[in-house]
C-alpha cells in the first residue's frame, strides 16, 4: 500500500495538478481575506463617522411603522399656520372672514342647507390619491369636523397623485400631512387625526362620536381604502350598524375620466377592485346598500395593468413580506394622477349632497340596472319564442347570460347604442344571424333546460329594429349580410372582434 502511495506522488502530472489546487486554494483564501478585511475597514469607517448618542445627538426608538417616533420641528411657516389654526379652532377667528371664504359654497347650497354642511362630521378613512382629494374637497367646502384615519406616511412616488402633499412631507404620516396643509387654507376646521390601521375590532372606537364619543356621531364615513379586506371590513362594519358610508372602487390603471359613475355596489360593472369587494361582502349577506364610485373602462391592450412580481423576488423569499403590512398588495399599481383626484372629487361631492339634502337625479348606474333587467327579460323570451318556432319545448328553459353580461355587452362592446341606427334609447339584444343547425335546447342534464346562445351572438338594437330582424333574419332565414346595408355589417364585425379581445380580461 505503502508503495502504491510513494509511486503515485512521484508521478509529474499529479504533482502539477496538486501544485495547481493548493495554488488556487492560496489565492481564493487571499481574495476572501482580502474582501472580509476591506468589509471590516469599511464598517469601522462607518460607525466612525456616526456621532455618539449624547445630548447633542440623541437616540428615538422607531414607530411600529419603521418611522421617527418624533418628527422634525416645524419650519416657522408651518409654526405660523399652526398657532394660527389653534387661535381658530378655538374661536379666534373672524366669522365674517370664514363667510367670504365660503360664499361661493354658501350661495350655491341655500343658507339653511349650508348650515347642515357647516355642522355636518365626515370620517374619511385612507389618505392616498383618493382620500386626500376628497378631504380637501370638504374641508374646503365648509364641512367643519373632519376625522382622518391612515396608518401609512407619504412616499415620494405618492406625490404624483397626493392632493396636498409635498416634498418636505415625505416620511411623515398622511394624517399629519394633510391636517397640517389644509390648516393653512381653513384654519377652522376641528381635527381629529388618527395614525391607526383600520380594523373592525377597533371600529367602536375609530368612528366614535366626536370628542372621545361625548360630540355628534359621524354623518357620513367615507372609505378610501386601497386593501380589500380593509375595505369590506370597513363596509360590513358601517352596513351592520346603519352608519352612512360611500366607497370608492380602484381608480388604478384608469384613464377615462368619463367612465366614472356613482351608483349602488350591485351595480358596479367591469371593475375588479369592485367585482371582489362585492364577492366577499355578498358571503356576509350584504349585497347592495352601499354607495360606490366606480369606473366601468375596460382594461385592454395596451393599457397599463398590475404586473407580475420580478421572478428574482420569489427566489428572495416569501414575497408576503414584501408588502407594508400582512395582506396588503406588495406589487405596484400604475396610477394616473388625474385619476384619484376624479374619484376623490366625485365621493366628496356625492357626500355633500347626501349632508345636505340637495335634490339629485338617482344616479345612471342604478338607472342602467333597470334597463339591463329589461334587456335580459327581453332576451329570454325571445330565446323562448325561437325554441317553440323550431319545435321545441320552451318551458323552464335558462340562458346562461347575466345582468352584468347584458350591461358588459350594452355598454363596453356597443357603446349603449344601437348596432343598425346609433340611436340610445328603447335597447335590446338580439341574436346577430340563425344558427347553422338551428335553434337547440341543451338538455344534456336532467331537469335541466338551457339555451345555446353566448355573449359573441349578440348584438345590440332598438326594440323595434329587433323585432324586424327577429322576422326577418331569426325567422325568415335572411342572412343579415344581405338584410342591412354595409356599414352596419362591417360595424357588427369591428365590435365582434373587440369583444373577442377584450374578453380575455373579463
Amino acid at each position: 500500500m505503502s508503495s502504491w502511495i510513494e509511486r503515485q506522488f512521484s508521478s509529474h502530472q499529479l504533482q502539477l495538478v496538486t501544485t495547481a489546487l493548493v495554488s488556487g486554494a492560496t489565492i481564493a483564501g487571499l481574495i476572501y481575506g482580502g474582501q472580509a478585511l476591506r468589509r471590516k475597514v469599511a464598517v469601522k469607517e462607518l460607525k466612525a463617522s456616526i456621532s455618539p448618542l449624547d445630548e447633542e445627538h440623541p437616540g428615538q426608538r422607531l414607530t411600529d411603522f419603521g418611522a421617527a417616533s418624533a418628527l422634525p420641528s416645524a419650519a416657522k411657516e408651518d409654526e405660523r399656520v399652526a398657532a394660527l389654526a389653534r387661535r381658530a379652532q378655538q374661536g379666534d377667528y373672524d366669522d365674517a372672514l370664514i363667510e367670504e371664504q365660503l360664499t361661493r359654497t354658501a350661495t350655491f347650497l341655500s343658507p339653511p342647507r349650508f348650515e347642515k354642511l357647516r355642522s355636518s362630521f365626515v370620517v374619511v378613512v385612507g389618505l392616498g390619491g383618493v382620500g386626500s382629494h376628497c378631504t380637501s374637497a370638504l374641508a374646503r367646502s365648509g364641512v367643519s369636523h373632519i376625522r382622518l384615519i391612515d396608518f401609512d406616511q407619504v412616499t415620494l412616488s405618492s406625490l404624483n397623485r397626493h392632493a396636498v402633499a409635498t416634498l418636505a412631507d415625505v416620511g411623515t404620516p398622511k394624517v399629519r400631512c394633510v391636517r397640517k396643509r389644509l390648516e393653512a387654507v381653513v384654519p377652522w376646521v376641528q381635527w381629529e387625526s388618527l395614525n391607526e390601521v383600520w380594523r373592525e375590532d377597533k371600529g367602536d372606537r375609530l368612528l366614535a362620536a366626536w370628542d372621545n364619543g361625548r360630540g355628534k356621531v359621524p354623518d357620513y364615513v367615507v372609505d378610501a381604502i386601497d386593501n380589500v379586506d380593509g375595505k369590506v371590513e370597513l363596509l360590513k362594519y358601517c352596513h351592520q350598524r346603519n352608519i352612512k358610508v360611500v366607497s370608492s372602487m380602484g381608480a388604478g390603471c384608469k384613464s377615462d375620466p368619463t367612465r366614472i359613475f356613482i351608483g349602488d355596489i350591485s351595480a358596479s360593472i367591469e371593475d375588479p377592485l369592485s367585482r371582489t369587494t362585492r364577492r366577499k361582502l355578498k358571503s356576509f349577506g350584504i349585497s347592495e346598500g352601499i354607495p360606490v364610485v366606480y369606473s366601468t373602462e375596460k382594461p385592454g391592450p395596451g393599457k397599463a395593468e398590475l404586473l407580475p412580481l420580478p421572478e428574482e423576488e420569489f427566489k428572495k423569499g416569501k414575497v408576503d413580506e414584501l408588502s407594508v403590512l400582512p395582506d396588503f398588495r406588495a406589487r405596484i399599481l400604475p396610477v394616473l394622477g388625474t385619476m384619484p383626484a376624479l374619484f376623490g372629487y366625485a365621493v366628496a361631492n356625492f357626500v355633500i349632497l347626501e349632508v345636505t339634502d340637495y335634490p339629485r337625479e338617482v344616479g345612471i348606474g342604478k338607472g342602467r340596472v333597470k334597463m339591463y333587467d329589461g334587456i335580459l327579460s327581453g332576451l329570454q323570451g325571445l330565446e323562448e319564442r325561437l325554441a317553440r318556432e323550431a319545435g321545441q319545448d320552451p318551458i323552464g328553459l335558462k340562458i346562461p347570460i347575466t345582468k352584468d353580461d347584458v350591461g358588459y355587452i350594452v355598454e363596453e362592446v356597443y357603446r349603449g347604442r344601437s348596432v343598425v341606427s346609433g340611436l340610445p334609447t328603447r335597447l335590446a339584444l338580439t341574436r346577430w344571424k340563425k344558427p347553422q343547425d338551428g335553434f337547440q335546447i341543451d338538455q344534456r342534464w336532467d331537469g335541466q333546460k338551457s339555451a345555446t346562445v353566448k355573449l359573441g351572438d349578440l348584438v345590440c338594437m332598438t326594440k323595434e329594429e329587433a323585432t324586424i330582424h327577429e322576422k326577418e333574419v331569426l325567422k325568415g332565414g335572411t342572412p343579415p349580410e344581405v338584410y342591412y346595408d354595409v356599414d352596419v355589417v362591417q360595424l357588427r364585425e369591428r365590435r365582434r372582434q373587440e369583444e373577442l379581445q377584450y374578453c380575455t380580461y373579463r
